[in-house]
């Protein structure tokens, strides 16, 4: 049985319509990520299965059983949210027992679960603390700690590290994929942050303007992306765009012409067959560039990043094109150079039409 299904859903305020038709499963024990850009409806989405915003239409079942008009309190889930929300003037063992002495369980009960949780979050030295002094990432675990000694069946994560410094959010990233792999159970994590997404997800769900663009393993949709959004939003740095045409053949002998390359590409074998003179965008992803690539493309630099274990190098292929961007491992040959000349194979192109759907 799935742990969580969206069949049909939907969500209006008045007569705009912000998610519009979401179907969804999600498997017991599975970690799956939300992702998309600001106002996509990920947030909103989140905060429907967690009933704290109302379904318009369709429906959410949670453990097979029907959740569209269940109290929150009773839909078996607990919530993290951006901010820590927690009482200033209470402990981090009062914090994370706040909920259990509400429901009225048991001293005990509620001091055996409190440690339960600490132990495994590592926060024990720090149950009589207050949250004012305690540092950000400490006031995350807490509040984490504050969902798990409800023992819910998903856990909902409403971009918690948004409020941390960079180095911060990277060490978060691993307490909670560590606490994913302790604990097994199912968790859905929204962010705008594709790089959490890629770190975390066993599956990313790809939003865009309240639709699901594509759902997949994170290798999935970084190999076999359904449109050019998802493959332009799944990746860092992002895939580079170029427009291209078939300049020759048809069935299985297909010539790419693209911007900066000086000969036509063979194709790959394509299950869609490519009239001469079809215009395309192709993708081609920064790291696909190599050394010892069968074409060459030919860039007029405009900025070097050297990273030291990464450099990459930006520049136009055309005088009039777009920016592309390769990556290699730390090679400081690239700093200073006017120009540069980039293998890579056409095997690793990935073709959209002109609605940004992909070719295949």
């Amino acid at each position: 049985m799935e742990a969580l299904s969206l069949r049909g859903i939907r969500k209006s305020y008045g007569s705009l319509e912000v998610i519009k038709g979401v179907d969804l499963a999600i498997e017991p024990g599975e970690f799956t990520v939300f992702v998309g850009p600001s106002g996509c409806g990920k947030s909103t989405l989140l905060r429907m299965i967690a009933g704290l915003e109302d379904i318009s239409a369709g429906e959410l079942t949670i453990g097979g059983a029907r959740m569209n008009d269940v109290d929150p309190s009773r839909r078996g889930i607990a919530m993290v949210f951006q901010s820590y929300a927690l009482y200033p003037h209470l402990t981090v063992r009062q914090n994370m027992g706040f909920a259990l002495r509400f429901a009225g369980v048991a001293r005990a009960e509620i001091e055996r679960q409190v440690m339960e949780a600490a132990r495994i979050l590592e926060l024990e030295p720090l149950l009589d603390r207050k949250p004012g002094q305690l540092s950000g990432g400490q006031r995350q675990r807490v509040a984490i700690g504050r969902a798990i000694v409800r023992h819910p069946k998903v856990f909902l994560f409403d971009e918690p590290l948004s409020n941390l410094d960079a180095e911060l959010r990277v060490h978060m990233r691993f307490e909670i994929a560590k606490l994913h792999k302790k604990l097994g159970t199912t968790m859905i994590y929204v962010t705008h942050d594709q790089v959490e997404a890629m770190t975390l997800a066993d599956k990313i769900v790809v939003m865009r303007a309240g639709i699901v663009e594509q759902a997949g393993t994170p290798r999935a949709l970084y190999a076999d992306p359904d449109n050019q959004f998802v493959a332009g939003f799944i990746g860092s740095p992002r895939m580079n765009f170029l427009p291209g045409e078939i300049v020759a053949g048809g069935g299985d002998s297909m010539m790419l012409g693209l911007e900066g390359v000086d000969a036509p590409l063979p194709l790959p074998e394509l299950r869609t067959a490519l009239a001469v003179g079809r215009r395309l965008v192709v993708g081609l992803r920064p790291e696909a560039f190599r050394a010892d690539g069968d074409s060459v493309m030919t860039l007029a630099v405009e900025m070097v990043e050297y990273l030291g274990g990464e450099t990459l190098v930006h520049g136009r292929a055309t005088a009039a094109g777009d920016i592309v961007t390769a990556k290699a491992g730390g090679n400081e040959a690239w700093v200073g150079r006017e120009q540069v000349r980039l293998g890579f194979h056409a095997r690793d192109l990935l073709l959209f039409d002109g609605e940004g759907q992909r070719i295949r």
